[in-house]
């Protein structure tokens, strides 16, 4: 493994609008390059723009603790924070990779969301999140925190061969109990899912139910992407030293698109299954709505609402215009209570919309969203 340490400029990054998948409004990347080196990462592509050979070098901001302590600052910024999670994880790689244990970047960066009493929603594959037990539970006393893991399948054996740099699921799943014991709110990532390997309906459910009985809250489920170059020759790679009766099939479903996706007609395949299942076992695939309802300000909490709908729409093969309804949405600066009678000329919002976000901006709820989703969360 190669360390590169660099002086960042920024680490703080503002999203363009709420992200209805972590409920968070920013992110960072405390590292470039992840040692975990999961055989199916995109970070691997070529549009990330991470140096070195991905899965085992590693860039690290060495000073990152001190400008997020001054872009945090609120006594600095002439426009507050806005009221959401703030993502630690995700990106181009783990903020809990084992060179953390060295620069110790993410139990630093918990200690100024503690002082500064910001909400955290943590994804990681890592079980090294239990070292910072202590500070997590000052800030889930204070204010909020979600703790996710991101897991393929929950088949030790699979996880093995493309995740070969982190702790197999079993292990995961016991990190996630230990949370859930301490009064965490606690979710799981299924995804991405790998195309006939970790796809199949019983592979979905062994992770489900293992969900479902480690007392996770919710399961947020997705497929994978393969983009042309690095990462598709990598993994392509690995699953024919291991798969090469499958590499065919690839071939079926991922084209040459830009995102790297598969074909449509895959992806909704898949999400039935998953839907099938967990509408099965009872667990939401959002994350509910008890855990960010009076945290976000009414347009962000009706743009998550919206973009949940538009999911569920689509999970079920339906057309949906949910979604194009809440990117209108982020486009308005004045609370959406007082245009109410204005909501009709916002680009996408018809009759059927205009009543959700009514009710949502009466009541806090969507009806609609939770006959969807057959929960009420």
């Amino acid at each position: 493994m190669k360390i590169r340490e660099i002086e960042a400029k920024s680490i703080l990054r503002k999203y363009r609008k709420i992200d209805s998948w972590f409920l968070s409004g920013y992110g960072m990347n405390l590292y470039r390059g992840c040692t975990h080196n999961c055989v199916y990462c995109d970070g691997r592509a070529e549009g990330y723009y991470v140096e070195g050979e991905f899965g085992h070098d590693v860039t690290v901001k060495i000073n990152a603790i001190d400008i997020l302590k001054r872009e945090l600052d609120p006594n600095r910024k002439r426009v507050p924070l806005k009221s959401c999670f703030i993502l630690l994880g995700g990106g181009v790689g783990d903020s809990y990779q084992p060179t953390e244990k060295k620069y110790l970047l993410s139990r630093k960066t918990l200690e100024l969301l503690n002082n500064f009493n910001l909400p955290v929603h943590v994804l990681t594959k890592s079980t090294l999140i239990e070292r910072d037990m202590d500070i997590l539970k000052s800030i889930n006393d204070k204010n909020r925190v979600i703790i996710s893991f991101s897991f393929s399948s929950a088949d030790d054996k699979t996880s093995v061969l493309f995740e070969p740099g982190v702790p197999v699921p079993t292990k995961r799943l016991e990190t996630l109990v230990k949370f859930k014991k301490q009064g965490f709110a606690c979710g799981m990532f299924l995804m991405p899912v790998i195309p006939y390997v970790t796809d199949k309906p019983e592979i979905i459910e062994q992770a489900v139910k293992a969900a479902v009985e480690a007392g996770i809250d919710f399961i947020i489920f997705g497929g994978m992407t393969l983009k042309q170059g690095r990462q598709k020759d990598y993994f392509m790679n690995v699953l024919r030293g291991n798969y090469p009766q499958l590499a065919a099939g690839y071939d079926h479903i991922y084209t040459e698109n830009q995102w790297g996706e598969a074909s449509r007609e895959y992806y909704h395949s898949i999400n039935q299954t998953f839907f099938t299942i967990t509408q099965a076992y009872g667990i939401p695939v959002r994350i509910p709505q008890k855990l960010y309802n009076d945290m976000l300000n009414e347009n962000d909490r009706i743009i998550v609402l919206l973009e949940h709908i538009d999911y569920l729409l689509k999970m079920k093969g339906e057309k949906s215009y949910y979604g194009y309804a809440a990117y209108s949405v982020s486009k308005v600066r004045e609370p959406l209570s007082t245009i109410r009678e204005k909501l009709d000329t916002l680009k996408g919002v018809g009759p059927g919309i205009k009543k959700v976000i009514l009710e949502i901006l009466d009541t806090g709820r969507s009806a609609y969203f939770e006959k969807l989703s057959a929960c009420k969360n």
